[in-house]
């Protein structure tokens, strides 16, 4: 008898005869005596609409009104859920994150975690029922509603799965595991059986959407091994963890794209450690994060600053870095464009020289000119002109000898 919990995205539950196979494959695993605690997201589209209803109000809700709507998608689909099983002889009960003990920080919208009590998780489990809980969604020490942002579901998995100490955590979702790069854009890109987290951690934060990097970090933090698979087969996945076959085996894992970033450039910014630092430190504590940086020396004294932000956080990095810039007295700040970010992940890369050499020659093979580079032990990002990107990742995936990995 085994203790699992299992993860269902929002296509997973889109709809009430996808929510009735998510029940069939809980029964599955509770008909043969396992202890079940399942993590929900909101059905498909349900968020994005809820967003859509109060941006048709106003362009900038209220934060916490904002959370305390989100939390609905996921309570919606936590009763249907529970009522699916129940309609198949499976006794469950469903509990909000409040109800289960998720408790976060008090930032609306992108809220951390800070402790899990679990609330009556064991206690429901120990009566023989399946435990179905809302992800994305937590409660301040206050009271208060909160959503953990975009991936927060899989997010609430790892993190339940990590207080319960689980024996195994499943995150199903629309894809059937993890790949050398989108098959949308490389038909030849196979399915990876393990990934380590540290490659798994580089890939979501470098643009591939099957985890949120979020999930990883905490994954490896208490060390819950995951395995990413589809709902809609039974056909294995692929399994994350702390050590795999690939840091002998391959210079690189895959290949991941982010076609979705801003280039941002800060002019005539004061050429001081304390500028840098102001502009820097500002956006931090807005919660911004900022990727590729480069930094140039202009003239009489002053510097320029050029570094890429998602697309979707542009108008907030300007206004902050704006107000940054009238505290400084100097400075101007625009889009310098859309970019698109390639970047190759891989512990392999530690031990196989010449991968540099081997990323820049596949994209000079297609006439493709790379405009910002960042660096890591296990990745390489490149900022390349979005027309070009499937060009250059088909190119590098083929480079790497991905194709027939």
């Amino acid at each position: 008898m085994a203790l699992i919990v299992q993860k269902y995205g929002g296509t997973s539950v889109g709809s009430v005869d996808r929510i009735q196979n998510v029940a069939a494959k809980i029964k599955e695993q509770w008909s043969k005596g396992n202890r079940m605690v399942v993590v929900v997201s909101a059905r498909s589209g349900v968020t994005n609409d809820l967003i859509a209803r109060a941006k048709a109000l106003m362009p900038l809700p209220d934060e916490r009104e904002l959370d305390v709507l989100m939390a609905v998608g996921e309570q919606e689909t936590i009763a249907l859920t529970v009522m699916a099983l129940h309609a198949i002889g499976v006794p469950a009960v469903s509990r909000t994150g409040a109800q289960a003990g998720i408790f976060t920080d008090s930032v609306h919208t992108r809220s951390r975690i800070t402790k899990i009590t679990g609330g009556d998780l064991n206690a429901r489990l120990d009566e023989g029922k399946v435990v179905v809980v809302a992800g994305f969604q937590g409660v301040t020490n206050d009271g208060e509603v909160t959503t953990l942002g975009r991936g927060g579901s899989d997010l609430t998995a790892i993190a339940v799965a990590a207080s319960i100490k689980a024996d195994l955590c499943q995150i199903f979702t629309d894809v059937d595991g993890v790949y050398t790069a989108d098959p949308r854009i490389v038909l030849s890109a196979k399915k990876m059986p393990e990934l380590s987290y540290e490659e798994m951690l580089e890939l979501a934060s470098s643009g591939s959407k099957v985890m949120q990097s979020r999930s990883v970090e905490f994954a490896q933090k208490y060390n819950v091994p995951f395995e990413v698979r589809s709902s809609f087969n039974d056909q294995p996945g692929t399994i994350v963890k702390a050590i795999t076959k690939t840091l002998e085996d391959a210079a690189i894992a895959g290949v991941a794209l982010d076609r979705l970033q801003t280039r941002v450039t800060v002019n005539d910014l004061p050429d001081n450690p304390q500028a840098i630092a102001s502009v820097f430190d500002d956006l931090g504590e807005a919660g911004l994060s900022v990727d590729m940086i480069i930094k140039n020396l202009g003239k009489e004294g002053k510097s320029n600053l050029t570094f890429s932000v998602t697309t979707d956080q542009f108008t907030r990095v300007e206004k902050v870095i704006g107000q940054t810039l009238k505290k400084l007295g100097s400075g101007t700040v625009r889009s310098a464009g859309e970019i698109s970010k390639l970047s190759i992940v891989g512990v392999g890369m530690i031990s196989h020289p010449g991968v540099a050499g081997t990323l820049f020659k596949a994209l000079a093979s297609v006439g493709i000119n790379s405009e910002l580079i960042t660096t890591s032990e296990i990745k390489i990002s490149v900022a390349i002109d979005p027309a070009k990107a499937d060009a250059a990742v088909r190119a590098v995936h083929t480079a790497f000898g991905l194709d027939k990995a």
